[in-house]
């Protein structure tokens, strides 16, 4: 009876057989390939594109800081940059933290509220 088994299981792949070991990864190779196009390659881009947006920054540009200040850029650092939220306040942050260049359709919509 136990000589059965192990012929039954065999014959039907149980036996260490390499075409079952590949069979078995394939759902891991395709959690992978999902993961990579829903997750790495739009991080990947957002990055892109921030890395541009702070490479293209200048003087005068209106633009929303990560924490959701809103001001204008008055100096340029390498690593810092000079916002200036008010008439007479003026802030210095970390570069990075620019988030995104305000548009004036922004400007429109905070008059309007």
């Amino acid at each position: 009876m136990v000589m059965q088994s192990v012929v039954m299981a065999q014959l039907f792949g149980g036996g260490g057989s390499s075409s079952g070991t590949f069979l078995s990864l394939i759902p891991f190779v395709l959690i992978f390939v999902i993961f990579y196009f829903l997750v790495i390659l739009p991080q990947q881009k957002r990055t892109k594109q921030q890395k541009a947006l702070l490479a293209a920054l200048k003087k005068g540009d209106k633009v929303v800081t990560a924490s959701g200040i809103w001001g204008t850029v008055t100096n340029l650092g390498k690593e810092t940059v000079t916002l200036q939220i008010a008439d007479s306040t003026k802030i210095r942050m970390e570069r990075e933290q620019v988030a995104r260049l305000r548009s004036s359709d922004d400007d429109d919509k905070d008059k309007d509220s």
